[in-house]
């Protein structure tokens, strides 16, 4: 019995030592040896060292600790308990708890509670810039152990493993790789250790810049890797297989590999109804075609292709452009470039300040240019929709890239019209077919083709339909959660 259990806590501190916050100490109280286990980011540090570590160097060479019970009267702690069940051991280790062991005493250990409650330090952000309206506001800090701490402690798992590389030969940063043991493909792991530790800098400011370093390619303006703030969606990428990076001095995380359709996913489909939450994401990604489109179509039509206008619709466009001496393209221009000059100037001034300028500016603008005859009611009306559809993009960084792509297809509808929008479109595939998050194709699962990975993409199919994990991320294990089916009751039968 002794020996199973001996055996089996190896192997826990085997798994654990995978992770670089692992740590193990030896002491001695007289002539018996303490063996002390715990991770770093989940203790509270000046605890352990003025409550148990200090009580450790006993001075009274008459005393002997010929059992775990000895060792746990010198200690001025409440929250202390003896046990040699692993299953109780391992789930106290990841929650912060000490694992002590001593020489004369193997077959047992004393648990202490001394898990991280820093005083002074923010636990968490509210994770304002990806807010949702249900579901946890916790975001990560800019402190790496804190982030640790904080990942931990969701996911309470000896499969989770952390590894720690400096980068930046000024800075020597602390970036950790962050995967679940046994799920993540073992060829993503490779491919990111040995592309962070290619890596020649001289500071890492933040984990965008690694993004760019790392990124399969470096010409596109697609973002290849999920960039968060939020503990649950980046808790949510780990457990599906993908890998997170952490940079010290940044709250943002980023996940790869990633697919297009990622950053279009907000946590809050996962915290409503199926049926609500692929309402909700089918709307989004609709505001994303709508965003990109509308204003090039707009410029397209009134420059080229008068004879798709319906005729009821002929009468009041041709007023509200009968007193506009520009052409549709520099219309467009000149509303465009109002509605991006707004939200740069509300996003650098202060919050409340910012947000009246938005609502204000926009409207004194607005009515200002439709009475100076700058520009038609109809196309003020346009870019406001195609303006706010860009804004129901989850990920801040892919709602730039829709900002720009709206300029692309502009200038192309000037200059060929419907044709130059079609040969964008075209353009823009073939760029998203060849891009690559390691390795892993940015359109999967359309391209290539992955039927079983669609019940999580347009729409958020019921649970008992995507409880796997994407064949596209290369899981060792693909099975998230069984799903039991509902056994009938008698009430049930009567029922039907």
């Amino acid at each position: 019995m002794v020996d199973q259990n001996t055996m089996t806590f190896e192997k826990l501190i085997t798994l654990a030592k995978k992770s670089r916050d692992f740590s193990q100490i030896e002491n001695r109280v007289n002539d018996t040896k303490v063996l002390i286990s715990y991770f770093s980011t989940l203790v509270n540090h000046e605890l352990m060292q003025t409550s148990f570590l200090s009580n450790l160097n006993v001075k009274d060479k008459n005393l002997k600790i010929k059992a775990l019970k000895d060792l746990q009267e010198l200690l001025p702690l409440s929250e202390m308990s003896i046990t040699n069940d692993i299953a109780e051991i391992e789930n106290k280790l990841y929650k912060g708890q000490l694992i002590v062991q001593i020489e004369n005493d193997a077959s047992n250990f004393l648990l202490i509670n001394i898990n991280s409650c820093q005083t002074g330090l923010r636990q968490f952000n509210d994770s304002e810039n990806e807010f949702s309206v249900v579901g946890p506001k916790m975001g990560f800090v800019e402190d790496i152990d804190t982030n640790m701490n904080l990942l931990r402690r969701k996911i309470n798992s000896p499969k989770l493993v952390i590894e720690e590389i400096l980068i930046g030969s000024l800075s020597k940063t602390r970036v950790m790789i962050v995967y679940m043991d046994g799920i993540t493909s073992e060829q993503h792991i490779n491919t990111v250790r040995e592309r962070l530790s290619d890596i020649d800098i001289d500071i890492v400011w933040d984990t965008s810049l690694l993004d760019q370093v790392i990124r399969d390619n470096q010409n596109t303006p697609f973002p290849l890797y999920l960039s968060t703030e939020r503990i649950d969606r980046i808790t949510y990428t780990i457990v599906n297989g993908q890998i997170a990076i952490f940079s010290d001095g940044t709250p943002y995380a980023i996940s790869g590999p990633s697919t297009l359709f990622d950053f279009f996913i907000s946590p809050e489909d996962y915290y409503l109804n199926w049926v609500l939450g692929s309402f909700f994401r089918f709307i989004r990604i609709m505001g994303v075609f709508f965003s990109i489109f509308t204003s090039s179509i707009y410029v397209a039509v009134l420059t080229y292709h008068y004879e798709v206008i319906p005729k009821d619709l002929l009468g009041p466009l041709i007023e509200s452009r009968a007193n506009v001496p520009f052409p549709p393209i520099l219309e467009v221009i000149f509303l465009e470039l109002t509605i991006e000059l707004l939200r740069e100037a509300g996003a650098r001034l202060p919050t409340k300040v910012g947000q009246t300028l938005g609502i204000v500016g926009g409207i004194v603008i607005g009515q200002a240019a439709v009475a100076a005859a700058l520009t038609s009611n109809i196309l003020l009306i346009i870019v406001a929709l195609s303006a706010l559809s860009s804004f129901t993009t989850p990920i801040f960084v892919m709602s730039n890239t829709i900002r720009v792509l709206r300029f692309v297809f502009i200038i192309l509808a000037s200059f060929l019209g419907g044709l130059g929008i079609i040969l964008g479109f075209v353009f823009l595939l073939a760029h998203l077919f060849r891009l690559k998050s390691f390795g892993t194709p940015y359109l999967v699962p359309l391209f290539p083709f992955r039927k079983n990975a669609l019940a999580d993409t347009f729409i958020r199919s019921s649970f008992k339909f995507i409880n796997k994990r994407p064949e596209y991320l290369r899981p060792r294990e693909t099975l998230k959660y069984g799903v039991k089916k509902k056994k009938k009751t008698k009430g049930d039968l009567n029922d039907e």
